[in-house]
């Protein structure tokens, strides 16, 4: 009996609006319990942001004369890190693409800070991005096939509302009883 297969499945295809769940094991640095909200998933390849990656870095660290400037920054993933982007609850005042019911990705720019300027935001509905984790054609559908993400609806509370140290733990358990385990594993099983 091999106590720690984690070879399982939820069945679901990724797609924009759903989550990839790193498995318990997963040897990347970049992506070790890492959670990704995938805002773009088609023949071209996907885009996504990892959700429980805070950075040391704030808004102010990379843009200059910003309204709220200790706005806190997240580590979308290891590709473009000289990018800024945006996941949002705000869209009439920032636009963006729907990717979720009321969850927004991308926006402007002018419109954010114009936002910040007039402190009328609610930061639990913001979070910014530098990089993001993307795939090219093919490339995720054979890393889930090689059992290194669940793929998971996702729920707007994991997304804005829950403490980053808790993000990946709770989208494990999101996926029902059968998964709950993993939830528990330890990151190196040869440490206990």
């Amino acid at each position: 009996m091999d106590l720690f297969n984690t070879n399982k499945t939820t069945h679901l295809l990724p797609a924009a609006g759903r989550l990839l769940i790193a498995e318990p094991f997963l040897g990347d640095d970049n992506f070790s319990r890492a959670v990704i909200l995938l805002c773009e998933h088609n023949e071209e390849g996907s885009v996504g942001f990892v959700l429980n990656r805070p950075t040391q870095l704030i808004l102010g660290d990379i843009l200059e004369n910003i309204s709220q400037p200790s706005l806190p920054l997240y580590q979308g993933g290891p590709v473009q890190m000289d990018t800024l982007h945006m996941l949002h609850r705000m869209q009439p005042s920032l636009g963006g693409v729907q990717i979720l019911p009321g969850i927004f990705w991308g926006g402007s720019y002018n419109a954010l800070q114009d936002v910040l300027a007039e402190d009328m935001f609610d930061a639990a509905h913001l979070k910014l991005f530098i990089g993001y984790s993307g795939w090219s054609s093919g490339q995720l559908m054979q890393e889930i096939k090689e059992g290194s993400w669940l793929v998971a609806d996702a729920h707007p509370e994991l997304l804005f509302d829950t403490h980053v140290e808790e993000i990946w733990k709770l989208a494990v358990r999101s996926l029902g009883n059968d998964f709950t385990f993993l939830s528990n594993m330890p990151i190196d099983p040869q440490l206990n």
